[in-house]
């Protein structure tokens, strides 16, 4: 199996419009996605991510850091999975909640590279 990751974004905030009721109806259904995820072994780790925080960079040597705008497409969480191929991961993120709640959802799904081919380099995992 190959790693990927699947990146949730949306447009706004997308859920600003949802009932409590309907808020946690998506949360519930999350929570079993995730569960079904890690049943099959699938799941390395997944998370929400706050609509708040910074972007550095740096402009000829000099350090700039700007507010996230949560009013355009931000990032909202991720799900770092396995999966046998690319076509299987989008299948996998086709499943995500989100696209049923947020108008505005699109997952990015990418795949993770574990290894340098060049020098065999193994990337950490954990720890």
């Amino acid at each position: 199996m190959k790693e990927y990751m699947l990146y949730v974004r949306n447009v706004g905030d997308g859920k600003a419009g949802m009932t409590p009721e309907q808020h946690l109806e998506f949360v519930k259904k999350c929570e079993d996605y995730i569960g079904i995820l890690k049943k099959v072994n699938r799941l390395i780790a997944a998370q929400p991510i706050i609509r708040e925080g910074k972007v550095i960079s740096k402009q000829k040597g000099e350090w700039m850091e700007s507010p996230i705008n949560s009013e355009k497409e931000i990032q909202v969480g991720y799900y770092h999975i396995r999966a046998e191929n690319i076509e299987d991961a989008i299948t996998i993120a086709k499943g995500n909640p989100e696209f049923e709640y947020v108008t505005s959802a699109s997952i990015e799904v990418r795949p993770v590279k574990t290894k340098e081919e060049l020098t065999g380099y193994a990337y950490p995992k954990e720890g």
